[in-house]
């Protein structure tokens, strides 16, 4: 079974429980209003025939008679009967008289009337002289079910009790008509529910399975997989997040790939440089007196093949969080001073001048180690791209909250076309003053990760052929 289908049915099951719960609850509303509004439209209705009724008995005891007993005059039976009728025919109510013992004396109906006497209970009732309104057959008084309205009556002397009764039927039809009418609306709408179900759940599964397509496409490994944007807000916004997830995600296989091959060419030179040497030393080509030089050759590009092992791993690291940040509040000149100190020799070495050292002190809150390694890293590229009798600069002022560091160097600086990728893995370019084809391609990169771990921000600036500034931020400390 599909997931439209599914979702489909779900949307029509519970819209429909809500519609079908919502007219069953307006249906007995409905009917218990008008099942009220009946009971006392036949109540006020059956009084007033009441009313009318009794000046009829008046009228009929001119005669010398009451209705509350039988009538010797035929003559004056027959009119009384048609005085009754005549309500009944206007009013559809039947009209009866009772004696003191509740035994039926006249009535307008037969079809429905029994032989049975009025209830005591009932007539006692009366006798309270309120009028009475009962529902139902009156104590077995008809056959069906009424609406009954009755009071105590005197005239000429005598007592009796005059009813008037309304079948219930008219509520009966009403009901059924309502049942009828909510059993219509009810399947209308239903079917209407269902189609706008199917409507919207298309709407809705539809970008849902492309999402879903394009998920497996990426999970078997096409990177390139993307979800049209495309639905409701909702929709269109996780369509979003995944493609810009797949786009991370392919950027992410593309530097995997990228980082796989450098490391391959990295470590591949200098093994190579290293076995060439090795093996002319073994078969002779190499002459013994040289052994002494190409030995140093081989020490020097083992101890770069370290460097680059190290410095992957320290990335591995830092980019894992496993490298635990001990930030303090301390003077950023002191490790600005002991970096430049402890490359002192190859700075004379390089007739480089030294510009920028000491002020006052200047407090950051950073890790000190990671700092050093910051600072090192941009020293150590500086001076191996400065020329003699170039310049070294250090320059750093307080911005805020941040502390704003800048470390530049005369010489052939960086080509513009290379500034934007200086600080990614492995990007070599000859003419830059940060990525020295002897070096790894990774000291920037590192430089990057620390300064981001540290809270701040760096980059590079350069005219080239003129100068080389990386500028990085770190917090103020206290």
């Amino acid at each position: 079974m599909s997931r439209r289908n599914t979702i489909s049915r779900e949307f029509f099951s519970t819209i429909a429980v809500v519609l079908v719960l919502g007219l069953s609850v307006m249906c007995a509303i409905q009917t218990a209003l008008s099942a009220a509004y009946f009971v006392q439209e036949r109540r006020t209705a059956l009084n007033d025939i009441l009313n009318g009724a009794s000046q009829l008995c008046e009228r009929f005891a001119e005669d010398g008679s009451v209705l509350t007993r039988p009538l010797d005059d035929e003559k004056a039976r027959e009119y009384a009967r048609s005085g009754f009728d005549l309500f009944t025919t206007s009013s559809g109510a039947v009209l009866f008289i009772a004696d003191e013992n509740g035994d039926v004396l006249l009535h307008t109906g037969s079809e429905d009337f029994t032989e049975q006497p009025i209830p005591a209970d009932i007539l006692a009732e009366m006798d309270s002289g309120e009028n009475i309104f009962k529902t139902g057959t009156l104590g077995g008084v008809y056959n069906g079910k009424y609406y009954t309205a009755g009071r105590r009556v005197e005239a000429g002397g005598y007592t009796g009790y005059l009813f008037a009764a309304s079948p219930m039927t008219a509520l009966a039809g009403y009901m059924g008509d309502m049942l009828a009418m909510f059993g219509i609306s009810a399947a209308a709408i239903l079917l209407l529910c269902s189609l706008l179900c199917w409507v919207l759940a298309k709407r809705i599964t539809g970008p849902i399975e492309d999402i879903s397509e394009a998920a497996r496409r990426l999970g078997s490994g096409d990177f390139t997989a993307r979800a049209p944007v495309d639905g409701c807000v909702e929709l269109a916004d996780f369509a979003t997040t995944f493609n810009n997830m797949a786009a991370r995600l392919q950027t992410i296989d593309n530097s995997r790939g990228q980082f796989m091959g450098n490391i391959a060419h990295e470590l591949r030179t200098p093994m190579t440089t290293i076995k060439g040497f090795i093996d002319g030393m073994l078969d002779g080509t190499i002459p013994p007196e040289e052994n002494q030089r190409y030995l140093a050759i081989v020490s020097q590009e083992t101890g770069r093949l370290a460097r680059l092992v190290q410095n992957m791993l320290d990335i591995t690291k830092l980019e894992a969080g496993e490298v635990p940040i001990h930030a303090k509040n301390y003077d950023l000149w002191q490790t600005v001073t002991d970096v430049v100190l402890s490359d002192e020799q190859r700075i004379e070495d390089g007739k480089i001048d030294i510009q920028g050292l000491g002020g006052p002190p200047l407090m950051i809150y950073a890790d000190p180690d990671f700092v050093h390694q910051v600072v090192y890293n941009i020293v150590d590229n500086a001076i191996k791209f400065t020329p003699a009798g170039g310049v070294i600069s250090f320059a750093a002022e307080k911005h805020g909250n941040m502390v704003e560091v800048r470390i530049e160097n005369t010489g052939a600086g960086i080509a513009p076309e290379a500034l934007p990728f200086v600080f990614e893995r492995f990007y070599k370019e000859d003419r830059s003053r940060g990525m020295n084809t002897r070096g790894s391609g990774l000291g920037l990169h590192i430089c990057k990760i620390l300064i981001n771990l540290s809270g701040g921000q760096i980059h590079a600036e350069s005219e080239e052929g003129k100068w080389c500034r990386f500028v990085f931020t770190l917090p103020c400390g206290q």
